[in-house]
């Protein structure tokens, strides 16, 4: 989703029993703040997958081997969702510039050189510019992790409740938007939660 101006959103996970996800928000630069909302539906079937010795990845958005997301992100990025069969390893190119990290689901793998130490489940590394990326599993069990990455914008950044904007006065005036339904929030007074699914 493409927040733009005049919306409030909230997206949970529905169903009965323990629900498992991940949830990514990323910053507009400031030129995109105030453009119409755009939702793009990937359903699980969409997601694009390659795999290569030992390696599956599917492509929630950007690129990995060759194969590119559906998925358009107005700010570069990528967030890719690994699996590494025992004994493999992955080498994935990260753009030079981008802020990146790994998010560890199930299993261990070691990250960055083959020297490093394991990380293991629900741990998070933050890797540095221009590393790109080397995994290898030497585990006896499968290691899931997302890659996840982006152009810096470079750009302050404020937030109240659901408002993120630049400023503190861009945060007063969208909240006075929203109090008196001008500049998108039109229709706020007639707004009403639903489920979708």
């Amino acid at each position: 989703m493409t927040a733009g101006r005049g919306i409030i959103h909230s997206e949970m996970p529905i169903g009965e029993g323990s629900q498992t996800g991940l949830q990514l928000w990323i910053n507009l630069s400031s030129k995109d703040k105030m453009i119409e909302p755009r939702y793009q539906e990937l359903l699980r079937e969409d997601i694009k997958k390659a795999e290569k010795d030992g390696v599956e990845v599917r492509i929630i958005a950007g690129e990995s081997m060759g194969v590119r997301s559906p998925v358009y992100t107005r700010t570069p990025t990528m967030f890719l969702d690994f699996t590494l069969k025992p004994g493999a390893h992955l080498q994935q190119s990260i753009p030079e510039a981008w802020n990146s990290f790994v998010y560890v689901i199930e299993g261990e793998g070691i990250f960055g050189s083959l020297n490093s130490s394991p990380a293991s489940a629900h741990h998070v590394l933050v890797l540095n510019f221009g590393d790109g990326l080397n995994v290898w599993n030497k585990s006896v069990a499968p290691l899931r992790f997302v890659l996840i990455g982006g152009q810096p914008l470079n750009e302050p950044v404020a937030q109240y409740g659901p408002f993120v904007m630049n400023t503190k006065a861009e945060i007063d005036q969208t909240i006075e938007d929203y109090q008196f339904c001008r500049n998108g929030f039109e229709k706020a007074k007639y707004w009403k939660s639903h489920q979708v699914g």
